[in-house]
């Protein structure tokens, strides 16, 4: 009998939640369906609880381009209107309106759409890049001193040593570099590039292509497959429900080792009186002027740091460095042109590029920018409203459009990028884009790797310099070549949400004598 009285109540609850769900999941469709036709606005029409980018969830397109679809819908407004599952969204095409949103009214934008929060995930939620409002000015500002120019001087010689030290195992074991999938490679490189110049620890991931670091960070920076695409959509459409199921991010054994990393690095640091040029030093420096900020640094807050210094340079760094490469292979006048610059300085230097020498080269800059724009890190650059906004008309025959507090807007940098208005013959590779005659004539608003304003990348200096110095060892090295396993023509992965290629990068390295 207290069986069934028992079961009663339960089947009453579960009801109750069923109900509650449905009555939940039909108010989100009918806000899709209607939220902007009210407004009379232009917008893309989704299907329920994907919205408009529901072909990039059910993978039917990649996402640069999704991007482009979206840019392209209506080719002479400037912006049009979507819905990101239940939360309305403009996508900005005017670089007017770029700069008077992220630049002249950034404090009515002034932070990212993180959907992970530090109860959630105290990695991810407590990185610049994740926090809002006063939190991120105070750690923005906390930070911003350890990547200038100079604090980039002062880490160059590990950077440099990485690279080295990556060139030459390749050049001494050939039978890893006579047809090599370079994403695979160069994550190893940085990997080992982070892990000293973030975290204090010397690892070499092409000799012991097992180690925890590496392992760890593949996991952390793994965002395909089934499970981690359905974890990624709950944390989307419902953070609360997705944190009292106890879900978090990372995986409980990742983030458990990067903190005791950082925990065991910053002990015996404090208690040793330990100085090395590297990021964990620059942190605790950070951590010990407190009287700065109103509010300490924690070995959460280090952590946090570290890691997504790590999370970017592990895989946006390798990946640009793999576009690099495959640009210079299918290219090999750009290749050697850029390969007689590196071999001036090198001899300038008798086979030392200094940090004040790579930055004085010219070539190397113009190819390096010209990779980010056609392959830019982010696809997309999101901007949460935190103030209310008015938008003028996207064009005749439509009203003007508010953006309310918790909307958001986007700016489609690997549209922009790949538009032809902007950039004439978008699919070519062309360094001269970036010469000094012409680089003025590029409307800084439509090139936008790094982000813009206030909130661009805090680490593009580094990213810079990391792939910069390896290119210089690895082209004074080798000749680059195409292989039976490259594909020209790039085409970007349906699973997962960057801008990696089906089939990998594949290079040929032949040596050369230097």
């Amino acid at each position: 009998m207290e069986s069934v009285s028992f079961s009663f109540p339960l089947k009453l609850l579960v009801l109750a939640f069923l109900i509650i769900s449905l009555a939940k999941l039909i108010s989100i469709v009918y806000i899709q369906h209607t939220y902007w036709k009210k407004r009379n606005a232009p917008y893309i029409k989704g299907v329920p609880v994907f919205g408009s980018s529901w072909r990039l969830f059910l993978r039917r397109i990649s996402f640069p381009d999704c991007c482009k679809f979206i840019y392209n819908y209506y080719p002479n407004l400037r912006y049009v209107c979507v819905m990101d599952f239940s939360t309305p969204g403009v996508v900005i095409r005017d670089p007017v309106l770029i700069k008077e949103i992220a630049i002249k009214n950034f404090e009515h934008f002034p932070d990212h759409q993180s959907f992970i929060n530090e109860k959630i995930d105290p990695i991810f939620g407590k990185n610049v890049f994740s926090l809002r409002g006063e939190r991120w000015k105070e750690m923005r500002s906390t930070l911003s001193p350890s990547f200038t120019a100079s604090k980039m001087r002062f880490i160059f010689e590990l950077v440099s040593k990485c690279s080295q030290e990556f060139v030459n195992y390749l050049y001494n074991h050939p039978e890893f570099s006579s047809s090599m999938e370079a994403k695979d490679a160069f994550t190893r490189y940085t990997n080992d590039t982070i892990a000293t110049v973030a975290f204090g620890i010397s690892v070499n991931s092409l000799r012991d292509r097992e180690n925890e670091f590496y392992k760890k960070g593949a996991d952390a920076t793994n965002f395909g497959g089934l499970f981690r695409l359905m974890k990624f959509l709950l944390f989307r459409m419902n953070p609360r429900l997705t944190r009292m199921a106890g879900f978090s991010f990372l995986s409980r054994d990742t983030a458990s080792f990067f903190k005791r990393v950082v925990f065991e690095t910053v002990k015996a640091r404090d208690e040793q009186n330990i100085v090395r040029p590297d990021m964990i030093h620059l942190l605790m420096e950070a951590r010990d002027k407190e009287k700065l900020v109103s509010r300490q640094m924690t070995i959460d807050d280090i952590t946090a740091q570290a890691f997504i210094f790590f999370l970017a340079g592990f895989d946006t760094s390798s990946t640009l460095m793999c576009y690099i490469v495959h640009e210079l292979a299918i290219n090999p006048d750009i290749q050697e042109k850029l390969r007689q610059e590196i071999d001036r300085y090198m001899q300038e230097g008798n086979g030392v590029i200094s940090y004040e020498a790579l930055s004085r080269m010219k070539y190397m800059e113009m190819v390096t920018s010209e990779a980010l724009r056609k392959y830019p890190p982010l696809v997309l650059i999101d901007r949460l409203c935190a103030r209310k906004f008015q938008l003028p008309p996207a064009g005749p025959g439509y009203n003007g459009v508010t953006v309310h507090p918790d909307n958001v807007v986007l700016f489609p940098v690997y549209a922009l990028h790949h538009d032809p208005k902007c950039f004439p013959e978008p699919e070519k590779f062309d360094p001269e884009r970036f010469s000094d005659e012409n680089k003025d004539k590029i409307d800084p608003y439509t090139y936008l790797p790094f982000g813009l304003g206030p909130r661009k990348c805090i680490g593009n200096r580094f990213a810079l310099m990391e792939t910069k110095i390896l290119i210089a060892h690895l082209l004074h090295r080798f000749y680059l070549k195409c292989t039976e396993k490259t594909k020209i023509q790039v085409e970007f992965s349906k699973k997962n949400f960057s801008i990696t290629p089906d089939g990998g990068f594949w290079i040929g390295l032949e040596k050369r004598i230097v």
